[in-house]
Formats: C-alpha cells, sequence, structure tokens
C-alpha cells in the first residue's frame, strides 16, 4: 500500500516536471527585471533578430530551396545571400565586424555577427536565428521591446573588456524575416518599469504595421521604421535606416531613406516604394 502510494506520488510529480518544462518561455520569464549592470557608454546599441528564411516551416511562397534552408545561414535568402544581414554589414564601408560566433548557451541562434560603427562607436549585434524557430524569435523579440528580457556580452572596446546589454538593453530593436504573426499568436507586453534608455524599433516583415504597431504601443517603444504592404526585407533597408537614426532624422526622414534603398534594390521608383513603408505620426 505505501508502495503504491509512493508510486503514485511520484508520477503526479513527474507530471507536474514535465507540465513546467513545455511551458513557453514567456510564462517562465520573472516579470520586470531589473537590468543587469554594463559599463557607462556613451554610444548607442542595436540588435538585431533575423528569423532565417524557410520554406518548411514558414507560410511564405517557396523560394529556391537553396537560399530557403533555415539550417543553413551561409546560403539563407535573410543572411548569407547578397542582400543579408552578413554581406550587407561586413562589406560596408561605414561598420566594422568585431566577431563572428555562436551565440553563447543559445542553440536557436545558429551564429552571431557583432559590428561596429566606424563614426558613431554604436555596437550592432546581429543574431541568426534558426528558420524553424521563427516563433521563440519573435517571441523574444517582442519581450525585448518591451525590457522584459536581457542578455549581456562582453566586448574589447579600447583595449579593454566592456559588458552592454543587449535586447531589452538596446537603444534600437529589429525584426527581419517572414511576418510569423499571420500564423501564430505573440501576446502585447507591458513595459518593464526598471528599462533605463528610450527604445526605437524597426520591423521589416509585411505589412508590420498591421501585426506589430500595438505590441509596439504596449511596450512604450518609438517605431522608427514599419512596412504597409508585401515586401522583402533585405538588410540593406536597416543599413540605410540605422545612418539617418544616428543623424537624428525625423520619421518622415527615415521612411524616405527607406523606400530609397527598396527603390533601388528592387527597381521601381521611390514613389512606388514610399507605399510599401507606411507612415508614422
Amino acid at each position: 500500500m505505501v508502495q503504491v502510494l509512493l508510486t503514485t506520488l511520484l508520477m503526479m510529480f513527474c507530471c507536474l516536471l514535465m507540465s513546467g518544462c513545455n511551458k513557453s518561455e514567456a510564462e517562465t520569464l520573472a516579470p520586470n527585471p531589473k537590468p543587469p549592470a554594463e559599463a557607462a557608454r556613451t554610444f548607442k546599441v542595436v540588435h538585431v533578430y533575423v528569423a532565417l528564411c524557410d520554406n518548411d516551416s514558414q507560410g511564405i511562397a517557396p523560394v529556391p530551396r537553396k537560399i530557403g534552408n533555415g539550417d543553413d545561414p551561409a546560403s539563407n535568402l535573410y543572411w548569407g545571400c547578397s542582400d543579408g544581414a552578413r554581406p550587407i554589414f561586413s562589406q560596408s564601408a561605414r561598420w566594422k565586424r568585431l566577431s563572428a560566433t555562436k551565440a553563447e548557451h543559445q542553440p536557436k541562434i545558429l551564429e552571431r555577427l557583432v559590428f561596429q560603427h566606424k563614426k558613431t562607436k554604436a555596437i550592432l549585434v546581429v543574431d541568426a536565428w534558426r528558420g524553424s524557430e521563427i516563433e521563440p524569435c519573435i517571441r523574444e523579440f517582442c519581450q525585448s521591446l518591451a525590457g522584459q528580457r536581457y542578455e549581456s556580452i562582453s566586448l574589447r572596446l579600447a583595449d579593454k573588456e566592456t559588458r552592454i546589454n543587449l535586447a531589452g538593453g538596446a537603444d534600437f530593436l529589429t525584426f527581419i524575416g517572414h511576418n510569423g504573426l499571420m500564423e501564430f499568436h505573440v501576446p502585447e507586453i507591458a513595459p518593464n518599469p526598471h528599462r533605463q534608455q528610450k527604445v526605437d524599433a524597426a520591423v521589416l516583415c509585411c505589412r508590420s504595421k498591421s501585426f506589430f504597431d500595438n505590441r509596439l504601443k504596449t511596450a512604450k517603444v518609438t517605431p522608427a521604421i514599419m512596412t504597409a504592404s508585401n515586401m522583402y526585407p533585405g538588410a540593406f533597408i536597416l543599413h540605410d535606416v540605422l545612418e539617418g537614426w544616428f543623424a537624428g532624422e525625423s520619421k518622415k526622414q527615415l521612411r524616405l531613406r527607406a523606400a530609397k534603398a527598396y527603390a533601388k534594390n528592387q527597381k521601381i521608383s521611390t514613389k512606388s516604394a514610399m507605399n510599401v513603408f507606411a507612415p508614422i505620426p
């Protein structure tokens, strides 16, 4: 009898453990975390979430298999191809690449690139998320918008180890990829009252204003670039927008920058490209 009771209790305990493991990270994150300590800095930090294009797991119009393999960053449409994040920033005269590594203890991220802007000394961290992990990618992006998720990294800057905060600690956040919110739901998240900095964001996916606008408003994040139609989220858009953002340009000027970059890439008029990007009051 005692043995049966112990067995039953053990099974109940295992079920509880399994139930806990099946909870989403959003449910298990402690709310309103205090930002980790970081070095005093005068430069901006930009953190970019790139969900790799993936024919097999995303609701997209299929692309050639080589560039639509979400497990292969090197050949991926949004990462390794000519308009992808890796070559756009690595080959830019305005940025210096500091490192190309794996993100520590984050197997969902297949590659992490770190750059420094030559003029402003801003730090740019760009993460290539496995294509099949688009849902946690967007979830973590939204948590970061609200300052409910933090990550810290150490960089060697000016011959000194410098610790900086990413995610909720970044000044500018960006998502690049397929608009997964067309297929799954991520809740709006209230802002962390402990967050110390103003945050701007660009959401580069199809019709992002319709799907992300309320999430940005709830998180108290200022939109820099949002889209109004279906589009191709090449990293060249972010590259040119950041130059204007560093210079303190207005939202209208940033939208024009995005449109000019898009027009040049797609070989359309700037007027037509302006319709791709939503006007932001």
